[in-house]
């Protein structure tokens, strides 16, 4: 029993984890949620805005890191829209672009949220520092139109909102180092509340922002996701991620420490 414990068949250990997933995913079994609160101020931040305030969400991340960033972004926007703040998406990088298109008609879908005066979804320019600095300037003199080729000046949203000085809050949902750029060329020069949503490995590099003031709030991964979907009162996939990643931790440690146990007992026998 102990050798069959010490070398244990590694497809028993795959189908045992693909159990720890796919059990707990159609039983919709789930664990509490304490809410962070770098996340909470992301939230508060955003709740404490007029309603007719505009927040910047920048989506930039790929298909890589679409499960982490992703249950944010559509957390972030079900909050905003029922807000009734007005809502700017872009990207910076050309992978990105595609992924906030769909990511925001599907939440201006389901909260009813109108394209050009709920929302308008600019995409992609090249030239990442320029984008930022440019539009300190002028929004429009760097996106001329919007992801569907309509030119600004028809956007009737848009024609309250020419710069930063009329943006209250960007936020960055990043999977690489867009949020120092934010806070170097947006917080620093023109004083842009920044705040951000990163992949689990980003979040330690980005903590010394939230001392000093230069972010506001910080989610971090998919736990953020899960967080701020408590605070709405809304779990979708960040909470339902969260559980099924929680079982399957739980399977890893419980293998850890039978594989330990049968090794010392082992030694022991043999000494």
């Amino acid at each position: 029993m102990l050798e069959r414990l010490m070398n244990i068949d590694r497809r028993i250990i795959f189908i045992l984890v693909a159990l720890a997933v796919i059990i707990p995913t159609f039983l919709k079994v789930s664990f509490p949620i304490t809410v962070s609160e770098p996340t909470r101020q992301i939230y508060t931040h955003i709740d404490e805005l007029p309603p007719d305030a505009t927040v910047l969400m920048a989506f930039n991340y790929g298909p890589s890191s679409l499960a982490e960033l992703e249950p944010m972004a559509a957390a972030v926007l079900r909050h905003c829209f029922k807000r009734g703040l007005r809502v700017i998406g872009l990207t910076l990088f050309p992978d990105g672009a595609t992924l906030g298109d769909e990511v925001i008609k599907d939440i201006a879908e389901e909260t009813g949220a109108v394209n050009g005066e709920d929302y308008v979804y600019l995409g992609y320019r090249p030239g990442r520092i320029q984008v930022l600095l440019g539009m300190g300037s002028s929004i429009e003199s760097v996106f001329e139109s919007d992801y569907a080729d309509k030119p600004l000046r028809e956007i009737p949203m848009m024609n309250a909102i020419k710069n930063y000085d009329h943006i209250d809050l960007v936020l960055d949902l990043a999977s690489s180092s867009s949020p120092a750029w934010w806070i170097t060329y947006t917080n620093t020069r023109y004083n842009q509340q920044i705040a951000a949503g990163v992949t689990g490995v980003m979040v330690s590099e980005l903590y010394p922002y939230l001392q000093t003031k230069q972010l506001v709030g910080l989610m971090p991964g998919l736990l953020g996701a899960a967080e701020y979907e408590k605070l709405i009162n809304a779990p979708e996939k960040g909470t339902a991620g969260m559980s099924v990643q929680s079982f399957v931790h739980l399977l890893i440690v419980a293998l850890v420490i039978f594989g330990n146990i049968a090794f010392f007992i082992r030694r022991r026998k043999e000494q």
